[in-house]
């Protein structure tokens, strides 16, 4: 520790302006019929995700007869304790608050950041699109920025525009000869890798950065296999009515028509399990109590969450989190 270290790397006026941007983006949700609520940081279940770990707590650790469970988790979002909030019958709900990664950290990540999630009931996934358009262009306009309205395309469609490759029918040989001429080395393990991680590989590298320059966009209708938590495309067997928003290269939000199905949800859950354990990942709890609010009856719905120092780091035009954030964990 030094003698500043007491000290925010973010100014005062960056401070008062994220205030000010919070408030705005509250104001937008009430004035669109949500209410606000406020769920657990700490829970038994948690998301499970083959590249997102948890922060984990033993139950013994928090010193309450009521905490009977062997491990507890920081919740990397609240998603699974709002949906159920939803299957009791709320209807429009939002939440901004801290949410929890471990091992993250750099210019775009700090183990703790705050996070902007919201549920609505009956919303199709071209209102979901349409909502998420409106809540982007406001905020940029209420900073002062002038930029192109958000724009909305296909996952299939971006990689046609931007590699020429349809990445629906590739094959992972076409896919490896792709990776090369984009000048790639990859080590000797990448032999055994899926079609997904190919796909996300060049996504990441190719497509990412390039996005979101002269204006947000929102890429929607990811593969089938890239579901996570979000329905298959009844009229295209091939997508997932997933969708994701970028500005300046940076993801700020990932969005779904949400999966309604706990046997499906346990069906996936066993596959990322299978998938963090080829990694050497540490195992997760594959039951939650939001496959018992599903099977008690979740509305059809759609739900975003979207990181709120990225949205301000963005809407200020500064480029690292510690400029929007009071304290990174080197300073917490």
């Amino acid at each position: 520790m030094t003698a500043n270290d007491w000290q925010s790397l973010a100014s005062v006026t960056a401070l008062e302006q994220r205030a000010e941007i919070v408030w705005w983006v509250r104001s937008f949700f009430h004035q669109h019929g949500f209410h606000e609520v406020q769920t657990p940081t700490v829970s038994r279940d948690t998301v499970l995700d083959r590249y997102i770990d948890p922060i984990e707590v033993a139950g013994r650790a928090l010193g309450c007869a009521a905490a009977t469970a062997e491990r507890y988790f920081l919740q990397t979002s609240p998603e699974f304790c709002m949906k159920r909030l939803l299957a009791l019958g709320m209807r429009a709900i939002y939440q901004i608050g801290p949410a929890y990664r471990a091992g993250e950290r750099g210019e775009l990540h700090n183990l703790e950041f705050t996070m902007l999630e919201w549920y609505r009931a009956g919303e199709t996934l071209v209102e979901a699109l349409a909502f998420l358009r409106e809540l982007t262009d406001g905020v940029l306009v209420a900073s002062g920025q002038r930029v192109a309205s958000t724009s909305v395309v296909t996952y299939q469609q971006i990689f046609q525009q931007l590699l020429d490759v349809d990445p629906m029918v590739a094959s992972i040989d076409e896919l490896q000869q792709l990776v090369v001429q984009q000048g790639m080395e990859l080590g000797s393990s990448w032999a055994d890798q899926s079609r997904d991680d190919w796909l996300n590989l060049l996504f990441a590298e190719c497509i990412q950065p390039r996005l979101g320059h002269d204006g947000p966009i929102i890429v929607s209708h990811y593969p089938a296999s890239q579901a996570a938590l979000a329905q298959v495309c009844p009229s295209d067997r091939q997508t997932a009515q997933r969708y994701e928003l970028f500005v300046r290269g940076i993801e700020l939000a990932n969005g779904y028509h949400e999966l309604l199905d706990a046997d499906e949800l346990a069906k996936r859950n066993l596959a990322v399990a299978a998938e963090r354990g080829r990694d050497g990942k540490a195992p997760l709890p594959l039951d939650s109590r939001l496959q018992d609010a599903m099977r008690a009856g979740l509305p059809q719905s759609c739900g975003c969450a979207l990181g709120i120092d990225r949205l301000i780091l963005i809407a200020l035009k500064l480029r690292s989190i510690d400029q929007v954030i009071a304290f990174p964990i080197e300073r917490a």
